[in-house]
């Protein structure tokens, strides 16, 4: 018996896949759990269809990554913070604060459980991984450097 599987079926196939089983299997298992409808010429067209406009969604999602990642390489985020005179931060930089400047440059919002890194304690220039999606990192460049403190030497 044919049937289009509604779902993933461990050791059988993906939702959409049309697959031939037997037919006990089918009507006693698969059907009555919504995994898989009879297969009718209407309903595998239907999900040609819907895994077609899948794919496409899914490449033009990887357009858009690939060309928000190329935008972040670009990117240096610059941070002032205070230093004491080895160049040790009061504090430290946080992916928070990463994420921030991110939504501020790119202007579009940020997790900061994306950003890859403890936080920055140290001036001069960081490398920072971010995640964009589960397999797509990439560097983001950081530079910090000493705050100023706006007093006049005494003379």
């Amino acid at each position: 018996m044919k049937v289009l599987l509604t779902q993933d079926v461990p050791n059988l196939g993906r939702a959409g896949d049309v697959k031939e089983v037997a037919e006990g299997y089918a009507r006693n298992y698969l059907i009555p759990r919504g995994l898989a409808v009879p297969a009718t010429e209407g309903r595998v067209r239907m999900a040609q269809e819907q895994k077609q406009a899948r794919a496409a969604q899914a490449t033009r999602q990887a357009q858009r990554l690939a060309a928000l990642a190329e935008r972040m390489q670009q990117l240096t985020l610059t941070f002032q913070a205070k230093a004491g005179p080895t160049g040790r931060l009061y504090g430290s930089i946080t992916p928070a604060d990463i994420a921030e400047a991110l939504e501020r440059e790119l202007k579009m919002p940020f997790d900061r459980r994306k950003i890859l890194a403890d936080p920055l304690r140290d001036l001069g220039d960081h490398t920072v991984q971010v995640r964009l999606s589960s397999d797509r990192i990439v560097p983001v460049h950081v530079r910090i450097e000493p705050e100023e403190t706006g007093r006049s030497p005494k003379s």
